[in-house]
């Protein structure tokens, strides 16, 4: 028996059948809940009319409230307030100000952080406080390891060595953040750091990647961390919420975050991305890549994000970024050859995760950089979300639907 021909409508006709939003519909796509592929337009989309039937039915089968508690938990409608950013068409807002605009004019990424926790941009960051914290001692029990299990590890070790971790002021938390930037950044080192913290959190992760600290290299590698500093309720931002509403201290707060970023769907894409362009190898065989993964189809990482159909604006401010120091490497070749080859077949647009590979070829920084600059960058972000959370004074614990046997 010959096999049914396989129907596909367009964004409009899908999002109009579920009921749901265009960003829904990209979320779906963007989990393989429904297939999709290139249209016949530039940057437009069928999707599969089988997969959007199979979704609606099991929407119907959970209606009424259960329904949209569910649906809340997949970019869906919000489920929490929060006064530290919002997302719309133009990126993140930080606070009412956006963070494209505050990384073009060079706010750097320390005042950026005291932004999001205070809501007010000051002339300066405040004070560190000294932790007991000593590299040449906890190295030994981080050889060999990526830099985001190792910064989980580093923070459950500076745990142990702070008597006062449980304290309740937020000035308190501010200054023990400042210095675990710096000790986070340090994480991204394969040796145990040759030298002290540097004044700027980029100058230490400059250092610890064995980078010398050029003032442009240093400037791009702070718009970086300000453009990854936050990002609303992501689910590293939700992990720290999660962990701060049941009373949990901050390097547990910060290590559940972290744990939750290296996931290889949230910010262990950096990596994959990395791992693409490896396998890609030349510029000539981008767009053949390319071809083969959709033929395929599968989706490459770093492309598509649910929330920026059009695009996401910090990722092409990074790759504007990228441009302006010209591709000096096979992998910043490649990475451009893999941006033009989506642009040109009308595929998703880069992800932040691939302007931020990009950029850190371009900047010639060794592999695995631009997942901790994500980490270090978004530890303001986890910050911000651990305290506001400590302050709403409830538990965050949703319910579930048993949907099992009897």
């Amino acid at each position: 028996m010959a096999s049914r021909e396989a129907v596909w409508l367009n964004s409009q006709e899908a999002s109009a059948r579920l009921g749901v939003k265009l960003a829904t519909l990209y979320a779906y796509a963007s989990r393989g809940l429904i297939t999709s592929l290139p249209g016949k337009r530039a940057h437009a989309r069928l999707y599969s009319q089988d997969d959007v039937e199979r979704l609606r039915k099991r929407h119907d089968a959970r209606s009424g409230h259960a329904a949209v508690a569910a649906s809340a938990l997949r970019f869906g409608e919000p489920v929490l307030e929060t006064r530290i950013s919002d997302v719309g068409p133009n990126g993140p807002r930080y606070r009412g100000q956006s963070a494209l605009e505050l990384c073009r004019s060079g706010v750097s990424f320390e005042r950026v952080a005291e932004l999001l926790w205070t809501g007010t941009l000051p002339e300066a960051a405040g004070p560190a406080m000294r932790l007991n914290y000593e590299p040449a001692q906890l190295w030994p029990l981080f050889a060999g390891r990526a830099s985001l299990p190792k910064m989980a590890l580093m923070l459950a070790a500076l745990a142990l060595a702070d008597r006062d971790r449980h304290s309740a002021s937020d000035a308190a938390e501010f200054a023990r953040a400042r210095a675990l930037f710096h000790c986070l950044a340090q994480a991204a080192s394969t040796r145990a750091p040759r030298q002290p913290a540097a004044r700027r959190v980029a100058g230490t992760l400059l250092a610890a990647l064995r980078v010398p600290q050029k003032p442009d290299v240093l400037g791009d590698v702070d718009r970086a961390l300000v453009l990854c500093a936050e990002h609303e309720l992501n689910a590293s931002a939700f992990a720290a919420r999660v962990a701060a509403s049941a009373g949990a201290d901050l390097y547990a707060c910060l290590g559940a975050a972290v744990n939750t970023l290296s996931g290889s769907a949230h910010g262990g894409m950096c990596d994959r991305v990395e791992a693409l362009i490896a396998s890609i190898g030349s510029k000539a065989r981008a767009a053949r890549t390319v071809q083969e993964w959709l033929g395929r189809g599968e989706q490459l990482p770093g492309f598509g994000h649910p929330l920026y159909p059009n695009g996401d604006p910090r990722a092409q401010m990074l790759v504007e970024l990228a441009k302006a120091h010209g591709a000096r490497n096979e992998p910043a070749r490649v990475a451009f050859a893999l941006l033009d080859a989506m642009n040109r077949g009308g595929h998703p647009a880069p992800t932040l995760d691939a302007g931020l590979v990009t950029l850190c070829h371009c900047l010639e920084l060794p592999s695995g950089s631009a997942s901790s600059i994500f980490a270090v960058g978004r530890c303001a972000g986890w910050v911000a979300h651990a305290l506001e959370q400590r302050g709403a004074g409830y538990l965050l614990r949703p319910r579930a639907l048993y949907v099992g046997g009897k």
